[in-house]
């Protein structure tokens, strides 16, 4: 991997001070989370270099932004889905002209390398760049309140000082760090190119991180869904009431005498975590199954406490 792509020929960047990291999301009105976004990865990789598509905001929420901010017209009825892979596999792949890796992920997911393997999502490209990986997979998890015993989230605070359970989800284990420019797919739960999960990078999603901005966020998303049809095979389709019914059936499972430390898979159940696209030859993906699915069926886990107060 090189500093102008692979594709030029060029030689992987030194070391973690040397490697040019961008990161990508699109958003309509994410105001609630997006300063967040903004902060954690401004932090990781600086501000100049995160970028922003934004899909048609009505509050405000990325007007006279630090960063990267572009404007892009709506996406055409049906066609969501495929129009945003599609823009931002290309914008990805124009990136990696100028820089070693470029990471996608939505307004409310978070990347954090486990702080007792690297010092930040440089670092991580830098080793992997040097190994000659197309992209790379990230340990997919819903963060969770504990009902009735952490209060509700402050966004102006580290979110891993008052948040400390979350579910494993293995669709939500995406090749968000992409070093080629292959094209993403499913949703951004896949890409074009042969790649691996680390599974010392967590992606921390927050949408069941809080019951009342998963409310608001179910609402926000359901009428996304009704204006033009977007995501409506997924979690997107749900309405608040009923995500807080499911966050709240999984918060009920939780005792913290019992509730055991999250362990990494390794060997074959780390392999499993990528799958081949049975829809699209050469391209791999997260296995199926949806976060509904997993949030039924999985119990929630400690967070590792090496991550308190990473983000």
């Amino acid at each position: 991997m090189s500093r102008f792509s692979r594709r030029a020929g060029r030689e992987a960047p030194v070391d973690a001070d040397d490697t040019r990291v961008a990161v990508v999301t699109m958003v309509r009105d994410e105001g609630t989370v997006l300063p967040l976004w903004l902060s954690h990865y401004a932090d990781q990789v600086g501000e100049d270099n995160l970028y922003i598509v934004d899909d048609s905001s009505e509050d405000g929420s990325t007007d006279d932004l630090p960063c990267n901010v572009l404007r892009v017209p709506p996406v055409r009825e049906g066609k969501f889905e495929s129009s945003r892979m599609r823009a931002v596999s290309g914008l990805a792949d124009g990136l990696l002209g100028l820089y070693d890796a470029v990471v996608f992920c939505d307004a409310d997911e978070f990347l954090v390398p486990d702080p007792a393997q690297y010092a930040g999502l440089r670092d991580v490209v830098a080793a992997h760049a040097a190994r000659g990986a197309e992209a790379v997979g990230t340990l997919g998890f819903n963060v969770v309140q504990h009902l009735g015993v952490e209060p509700a989230l402050d966004l102006t605070a580290p979110v891993l000082t008052q948040r400390h359970y979350a579910v494993f989800v293995p669709t939500m284990c995406k090749p968000s760090i992409n070093l080629s420019g292959s094209a993403w797919v499913a949703a951004s739960h896949g890409i074009r190119a042969d790649y691996r999960v680390d599974p010392a990078v967590f992606m921390f999603h927050l949408k069941f991180a809080d019951r009342d901005l998963l409310h608001a966020a179910g609402e926000h998303r359901r009428k996304m869904v009704e204006l033009d049809g977007r995501s409506q095979v997924t979690s997107w389709r749900r309405g608040g009431d009923e995500l807080v019914g499911l966050l709240e059936k999984v918060s009920s499972g939780i005792d913290p005498a019992r509730t055991p430390e999250f362990v990494p898979p390794r060997g074959r159940a780390l392999d499993r975590l990528v799958i081949a696209d049975d829809q699209r030859p050469g391209a791999h993906r997260a296995p199926k199954g949806g976060q509904v699915k997993a949030m039924e069926q999985r119990p929630a886990e400690r967070i590792p406490a090496r991550f308190t107060g990473t983000f």
